[in-house]
């Protein structure tokens, strides 16, 4: 079989402006990045069509470094819904330049069942990472001249909230101390960098539903606290307005096309592990205002994007799945079985089935919110015919149905039984109204003892005496009916990366606590995660390189 990027490069891609005629929208709302790429204006929603949109939440199995193929599942089952018919649009998180140059690489899917002009999406596409970034860094630098020439007056700060981001991997921006040179130069202060998908910003580019609500989030940013112990927010400085205006055009979904050119919308890009994992609610909105079907995800397990995207995304915008496919795939159940990576790829049944038991777990937790799931087995080629029947054997010991995936293979025609399966369960049992995880009306701590305890399984939650007080602080200030967004490793249910397989019973640690107040969550950072990734030994980069014929190689 050709590779992801000779498949890409064979397709003939088709003017944006035809796969937006056959969406539907207007020619003239369309505004084209080149030939293969538009932005469509989020006015275009229609709350009546959305309400008779079914939507499709696709999530997975807990992570691990050989992958489970969740992005390349959503491609797949939105081309196999229109391939049977279906009228479907497939909405999803715009890459980061972080992972695509670290350890990932490109994030567009692959084989057959891709999103295109790949390198193109990969690679800055129409700008909305570095309009976040901007912003966000328009903030603190805003803020920074703000402390400076009120430095000797009563209206400074006691405690800066702020951070700055950058969208690439460098953990030596993680804590740095910034200002020094002399008093011309600032007022030196201990800050750091986070990676630009855990910006507050994105978070609320991704959960902001028209301008109006985006400059009434900007607004609501606490940048820090006064010493009277009040927030101090964007509002307060003055420049809602400006950092508004620099998200004017990322505020607008992006259109793009698949291999077989259906439509796809792709806009913003917070991480799952740091941030809430989901792409944002005007691109699945604009997908369900224009689709009988739109096919949506959420970013690494069941555990982290599905609970943010039910407890979060849903609870904020209104949104309620009629269906959630869970993938999985014997490379995966099998390291979480216990088998070594470089083993993956040989037949083991013991393994395999050992690794039932995480799938167990996000099956159960899936149906706690009032969940349909449909399995979708993500075929591999080292998969052998025991292995698959195996695990077909056991969802439907489980009372859930197994589909087996091959549109990485076939494109379109190998998720036609998925797209299959989905439409029936729709039709016949649809599922029920969300059950949340945790009420607002909860303290934050029992908020994030539910989750702990409910999705994934610890025994109790510890608290850092830093965490309490902010907790204490946030209660203070009346943000404690804020829903709660974990930070913790995707490669386990606990707070331990290591941990593979169904892990219970642990203490799960909380080291602090982060108010967005613009998104409208509470960050809770759980035992060793950090918001600004480091890059391995050797990186995605040192593979990626710009040819003579003007194409990139070693991204996809």
């Amino acid at each position: 079989m050709k590779s992801d990027i000779e498949i890409a490069r064979s397709i003939e891609l088709k003017n944006i402006r035809e796969i937006a005629a056959k969406v539907g929208f207007p020619e003239d709302e369309v505004f084209n990045y080149g030939k293969h790429i538009a932005k469509v204006p989020y006015k275009l929603i229609d709350d009546k069509k959305v309400k008779k949109s079914h939507l499709i939440l696709v999530t997975a199995i807990t992570a691990t470094k050989a992958g489970v193929g969740k992005t390349t599942v959503s491609i797949g089952l939105g081309m196999g819904l229109n391939h049977i018919g279906k009228r479907a649009i497939i909405a999803l998180r715009e890459p980061s330049l972080g992972p695509c140059f670290g350890m990932k690489g490109g994030a567009t899917g692959g084989g057959y069942t891709q999103v295109l002009p790949s390198e193109d999406i990969n690679l800055h596409f129409t700008g909305d990472f570095h309009a976040v970034t901007s912003a966000n860094n328009l903030i603190a630098a805003l803020l920074d001249n703000y402390l400076y020439h009120n430095r000797s007056k009563q209206v400074g700060l006691k405690k800066v909230m702020w951070r700055r981001v950058l969208d690439i991997n460098d953990r030596s921006l993680r804590n740095i101390v910034s200002g020094l040179g002399g008093s011309v130069n600032g007022i030196p202060t201990e800050t750091g960098f986070d990676i630009t998908p855990a910006s507050e910003i994105m978070a609320i580019l991704c959960l902001a539903r028209n301008i109006d609500d985006l400059y009434a989030r900007i607004g609501r940013i606490v940048l820090g606290v006064r010493y009277d112990d009040t927030p101090f927010t964007v509002e307060d400085l003055g420049v809602t307005g400006a950092i508004v205006a620099l998200l004017k055009d990322a505020i607008n979904p992006n259109l793009v096309q698949t291999t077989e050119h259906h439509p796809v919308i792709v806009h913003g890009g917070p991480f799952a592990n740091i941030a809430h994992g989901c792409n944002s609610v005007i691109a699945t909105r604009m997908a369900m205002s224009w689709s009988d079907y739109t096919v949506t995800e959420a970013g690494f397990g069941a555990d982290l994007g599905a609970e943010k995207f039910f407890d979060i995304k849903c609870r904020q915008a209104g949104l309620k799945p009629d269906l959630t496919v869970l993938v999985a795939s014997t490379l995966a159940l099998k390291m979480h079985g216990g088998v070594d990576e470089k083993e993956i790829k040989l037949p083991n049944v013991e393994g395999l089935k050992k690794g039932f038991a995480n799938l167990d777990r996000h099956i159960a937790n899936l149906q706690k919110f009032g969940q349909t799931v449909l399995v979708c087995f993500n075929r591999f080629a080292s998969d052998t015919d025991e292995e698959i029947a195996l695990v077909m054997e056991h969802c439907a010991e489980m009372g859930v149905r197994c589909v087996i995936n091959n549109a990485y293979m076939e494109g379109s025609a190998g998720a036609k039984e998925l797209a299959e399966a989905a439409v029936e369960l729709i039709e016949n049992q649809p599922s029920a109204p969300l059950q949340y995880a945790y009420d607002l009306e909860d303290s934050i701590k029992e908020k994030i003892e539910k989750v702990a305890k409910k999705i994934y399984g610890a025994g109790s939650v510890e608290f850092s005496l830093k965490a309490q007080k902010e907790i204490a602080l946030l209660e203070k200030w009346g943000m404690g009916n804020l829903p709660v967004c974990i930070a913790k490793t995707q490669y386990s249910f606990s707070g331990d990366a290591k941990l593979y397989g169904s892990v219970e019973g642990f203490t799960l640690k909380i080291k602090d606590i982060e108010l967005n107040a613009g998104s409208g969550f509470v960050v809770v950072l759980a035992g060793d995660i950090m918001r600004m990734p480091g890059l391995s030994k050797t990186p995605q980069a040192v593979n990626i390189r710009l040819a003579e014929d003007g194409n990139v190689e070693g991204l996809v």
